[in-house]
This record gives C-alpha cells, sequence and structure tokens, in this order.
C-alpha cells in the first residue's frame, strides 16, 4: 500500500469514526461523516447533525473556511445533489473549491444515486469512490435499509436469564442483569430512533423508554421516539409515557377498533396515534414497521414484551439481536423473553449469525445479525 492510499484509509476511518455519532440521532437523514484535508493535515471535520441537518460535509466545511481550495474531502456517503431543507452538498463542496472528493458508498436514494458524483466530476473535481465502502454501509444500515425496502433496521434487545427468563411469574424483573449491562441498554437507546414495546409491558412496568446516560439528557441531541403496539389502545391517560409526551416524541400504534374518543384524548397529551388494519399478529407487526419508516424513522430498538418479540420474528423483521444474559436460573414458570412462534419444524426458526460476544461483569451479551440463508 502507497503512502497515499495508507493516508486515504487513515482520513477514511477517520470520517466513518465521526459518522458514528450520529447513530440514532439524525433520521430521517442518514448518519455521515466528513473529514477535509488539505497538505495532509486535516482542516475540518463534520457529522450530520441531530435532526438530520446540517449535513456533514456543511459542519467540515464550516470548520475548514478558507482552507477548503484545493483540498480532499472525504465522505462516508456520496454527497447529495438535490435541494431540500438545506442547500446540496454537492454545491458547497464545488463552491468550497475542493479539488478531490474520496467517496465509501453510493447514495440509494433515487434523488442522488450516482448524480452527486457526476455534479463533482462535471464541475471539474477528482472523485474516487468505494473506499471502505462496507464499513460506511455497515454504519448507515438503517437509513439504506429504510430507503431501499420501506421499511427499517429492527433490533430486539433481551435482557434474561441463562433460561431466557426476563421475569419471574409475579413479573418481578428489577434485576436480572447487572449495571453494566444496564448501562448498555441505554447506550442502545441512544443509537436507535425509536424504542418500541408492546402494552403489556407498558402496563406491567410503566417505563419512560427514555436514555439516562451520564451527560445524555444535558446534550443536544433528542431522546429516541418512543413506541407503543397497543391494537386495543388499552394504554391509560395517567401512563409515564403518555404523561411526558410532550416533551418527548411519544407514539402508539392501535387497531381500527377503538375508542375514538380515547385518541382524541391521548392525542391532546402530545401522543402520536396510527392507525393499522391488520389483525394477525405478524400482519400489525408489518404494518406498524411500515408505519414508522413512513415517518422517516431509520432504526428501531425492540425492547418488550415476549409477544412483541414474536410477532416481529414471526413476520420475519428482526435484522438484529442483542441478547444480555444474566448467569443465573429462573425457570419454565418465569416468563420468556419471546412468546411461541408456532414453530412446524425446526427448520423453519428464525437464525441467526453471532457477530460479537462481550462482557459485563457477570453478563454476557451476545450480538446476532439475520442469517439470510441456511
Amino acid at each position: 500500500m502507497s503512502g497515499s492510499e495508507a493516508g486515504d484509509l487513515g482520513y477514511m476511518k477517520n470520517a466513518l469514526a465521526l459518522a458514528s455519532r450520529g447513530l440514532g440521532n439524525t433520521a430521517p437523514n442518514p448518519n455521515v461523516g466528513c473529514v477535509i484535508v488539505k497538505d495532509s493535515v486535516i482542516v475540518g471535520r463534520g457529522w450530520t447533525q441531530p435532526g438530520g441537518r446540517p449535513h456533514a460535509e456543511t459542519e467540515a466545511l464550516k470548520r475548514a473556511g478558507a482552507l477548503a481550495t484545493g483540498a480532499t474531502a472525504y465522505v462516508t456517503l456520496e454527497p447529495c445533489c438535490h435541494h431540500g431543507q438545506t442547500g446540496p452538498c454537492t454545491e458547497a463542496l464545488i463552491s468550497a473549491g475542493v479539488s478531490r472528493a474520496v467517496i465509501a458508498a453510493m447514495d440509494p436514494d433515487d434523488r442522488v444515486n450516482g448524480a452527486g458524483v457526476a455534479a463533482l466530476k462535471d464541475a471539474g473535481i477528482e472523485v474516487c469512490t468505494g473506499l471502505l465502502e462496507a464499513d460506511a454501509v455497515a454504519s448507515m444500515s438503517g437509513y439504506r435499509k429504510r430507503t431501499e425496502t420501506g421499511l427499517p433496521l429492527i433490533a430486539l434487545k433481551s435482557a434474561s436469564s441463562l433460561d431466557g427468563r426476563i421475569a419471574l411469574a409475579s413479573g418481578a424483573s428489577q434485576w436480572i442483569t447487572g449495571e453494566g449491562a444496564r448501562r448498555y441498554g441505554h447506550l442502545l437507546r441512544a443509537t436507535h430512533d425509536a424504542v418500541l414495546v408492546g402494552s403489556g409491558t407498558v402496563q406491567a412496568d410503566n417505563p419512560s423508554l427514555t436514555c439516562r446516560l451520564s451527560g445524555y439528557e444535558d446534550s443536544c441531541v433528542s431522546q429516541p421516539v418512543r413506541v407503543v403496539l397497543d391494537r386495543r389502545l388499552r394504554i391509560e391517560r395517567d401512563a409515564e409515557l403518555v404523561g411526558s409526551a410532550q416533551s418527548t416524541p411519544t407514539c402508539v400504534v392501535t387497531g381500527q377498533s377503538v375508542d375514538h374518543d380515547k385518541v382524541e384524548q391521548i392525542e391532546a397529551l402530545g401522543v402520536e396515534v396510527l392507525s393499522s388494519i391488520e389483525s394477525s399478529d405478524a400482519a400489525f407487526a408489518l404494518d406498524a414497521a411500515k408505519l414508522l419508516a413512513n415517518k422517516g424513522l431509520n432504526r428501531i430498538l425492540i425492547e418488550g414484551g415476549g409477544k412483541v418479540a414474536s410477532s416481529f420474528l414471526q413476520a420475519g423483521l428482526v435484522d438484529r439481536i442483542y441478547a444480555l444474559r444474566a448467569p443465573m436460573v429462573v425457570g419454565g414458570d418465569g416468563r420468556s423473553s419471546i412468546a411461541d412462534l408456532s414453530l412446524g419444524q425446526l427448520s423453519d426458526a428464525p437464525r441467526f449469525n453471532r457477530v460479537e460476544t462481550r462482557v459485563f461483569g457477570p453478563d454476557t451479551l451476545d450480538i446476532l445479525d439475520r442469517k439470510l440463508t441456511v
């Protein structure tokens, strides 16, 4: 590898690290990182800001100022070339006078998808594409999936005993996993656009579903959207999620045959209500996923309960599992992390590949991605 190639690699890794700062915070836009380099010195850095704007390129160019002229821009995603709430990043790069652009991955958005690269080339800028493309694609997997399929990336988090139980038969569950594992759970909330639970979890635990990492609430980063799957609209007006909906985005996905007066009451308290016509568990889960994707949400984290987990698994919607396990055994009378899947044969079971294992004190975390082929 030449010195120039090694330099390109290092700068793109820097841009990818910056892109990771936007995970769970840039919807409906992708999380992008950008580094501006001139004479082997980084003169500007940027990443997509909360809510998706300003874009990474704009932030990096602002920091680089006049030094961007004749510089190289390293960007994890093809710069946009269409007018939205902000001007095109291609125009910003061209106006700043960059002489070279190194782009990791192309943008699957039909409004871009090669047009951004073409605009830069037409302006006389040297363009290189594909450097660390797989890493860039993985870093914005939620955005890419929503753009290409109309569905968000869906992750399932469980914190269970060795035998897959999340609570005693009485419902007692605090705490199965230790403090380190629980902090990791809050980090997962911070890196997803929405946290989703079922109505049973709301009734049993009355959760707040907010990220409570130290310093997080004092930052400019917004809390993830709280989503409740509640086909019969069982959520009560005095629930914590309803009471705090004015300050923290909250959404309930419900069915058609519900009390419309109650819908109006909780909407008046700040809750957004989305309606689905589907009745079966798997179909309702799929429709909910589509409705959330239509809201521009890229990454959804399912936290409970067992019936919600099984419905998304039955629908083939779970892309990733974060399985936290404590070294204890609860027994068959405990509440399962996943309800019945009603499998006809073992070959029908959803399968996943373990991609990473971590340890948090006594607890173990397995990160698994969906296995697409057997």
